[in-house]
């Protein structure tokens, strides 16, 4: 049993390929926090889904979740669809609280991090 775990909330695309750096930053969290369950979800055209991910959770009593949007702005998805699958999930699975966190791609450091990259390749 686990009592919290953090889920990457990704879009998801046809090409399998697209889900390669998502998953390196899944693999790099977990390094960093061994203790940490932490899970990669989509939104479509990819699984595991966002519900199929919390119902496992839920289902192997997990407490609490936090879903990190790792999209790089508030858009549509952020601001429309996610908000609505999170209150789904927490109807389904009243056990588990589930917290959201803004779009990685709104946060200051993550900000600097991209402009340091693009300005090292000047």
């Amino acid at each position: 049993m686990t009592t919290s775990a953090l889920i990457l909330f990704a879009h998801g695309a046809r090409d399998p390929r697209w889900a390669a750096p998502f998953q390196r930053l899944q693999e790099i969290i977990r390094a960093q926090q061994p203790g940490l369950e932490v899970h990669l979800a989509f939104l479509e055209l990819m699984t595991p889904r966002l519900p199929e991910v919390a119902a496992d959770l839920a289902a192997r009593g997990c407490a609490e979740a936090t879903v990190v949007p790792v999209f790089f702005g508030q858009g549509g998805h952020v601001l429309r669809d996610l908000p609505v699958l999170v209150e789904e999930l927490r109807a389904a699975h009243p056990g588990m609280a589930v917290k959201v966190a803004p779009a990685v791609g709104e946060d200051a450091e993550v900000l600097g991090a991209i402009a340091k990259y693009c300005l090292s390749r000047v």
